[in-house]
């Protein structure tokens, strides 16, 4: 495993009644890159999501953020400390605007403290004007502009998945979880968003990938994990993993 990455995963395992779900998985993501953690269905990639991100608590192993063991820390400090995700299921504030949305994803950065803000002192103000035009550029950048102030719920799913990418990356992470991002979207709109995070990436952000559109995988991921019941079956670049004999039985069967 690369020393220089910023989220380790050594030997980690969770069981649930004493049934593997992740079973001695141990991976690198280095910033600046695009790793993408694949395999078939029920193969527990949502669930190294959540161990990394502190919902769900280890059986075995250790992971490492920024050189640190943050094995036992708890969620919203890993997300003060520069972790941010996206869900399978969209999770947004449905009858707030697209602007609000996004906007909720700057909580972690409020350096002016709660009482400034309840009291509306100007610290939080330059505050508040700082993160709205922040978030404008967010907008633009995802093309969505023009609906700042639509509702989300009345937005289709490609818009809203954009609108949680966006939340995620107002938080400023070191580290990016992308949990299936492109469900539900053509190849064009795909291949659209597929820009922007390698933008992220080529920014300094370390970016572990969760998705089962191949072709978008293997477009913007430098690197590949491939899982299967909890354990690792390949890894490398895509054209390596993906032609390895364990990758192909495990999605095609013998």
């Amino acid at each position: 495993m690369s020393n220089d990455s910023i989220l380790v995963l050594d030997d980690v395992g969770r069981r649930f009644g004493g049934v593997p779900a992740v079973d001695g998985l141990s991976i690198s993501v280095p910033p600046g890159t695009i790793t993408g953690l694949i395999g078939p269905n029920g193969a527990g990639k949502t669930t190294v999501i959540n161990l990394i991100m502190g919902i769900l608590k280890l059986t075995s192993g250790r992971i490492l953020f920024n050189g640190r063991d943050v094995s036992e820390v708890e969620a919203v400090d890993l997300a003060h400390a520069g972790m941010a995700r996206t869900f399978q299921n969209i999770r947004l504030v449905m009858q707030g605007t697209v602007l609000d949305n996004v906007l909720s994803g700057f909580h972690i950065d409020r350096p002016s403290g709660f009482w400034s803000n309840l009291l509306g002192g100007r610290a939080a103000r330059a505050e508040r004007s700082a993160h709205r035009a922040e978030a404008t550029a967010l907008l633009e950048r995802f093309g969505m502009a023009h609906l700042a102030e639509h509702r989300a719920g009345t937005l289709s799913y490609g818009h809203q998945r954009r609108i949680e990418m966006m939340r995620a990356l107002a938080m400023k992470p070191k580290l990016l979880l992308l949990d299936e991002p492109v469900a539900g979207m053509n190849d064009a709109e795909a291949s659209e968003l597929g820009q922007i995070f390698s933008q992220v990436a080529a920014s300094g952000v370390a970016i572990l990938l969760v998705e089962h559109n191949m072709r978008f995988v293997t477009q913007i991921c430098s690197h590949l994990y491939v899982v299967a019941s909890g354990r690792l079956i390949a890894q490398g670049p895509h054209q390596s993993a993906l032609a390895d004999p364990a990758v192909i039985e495990a999605y095609l069967g013998s």
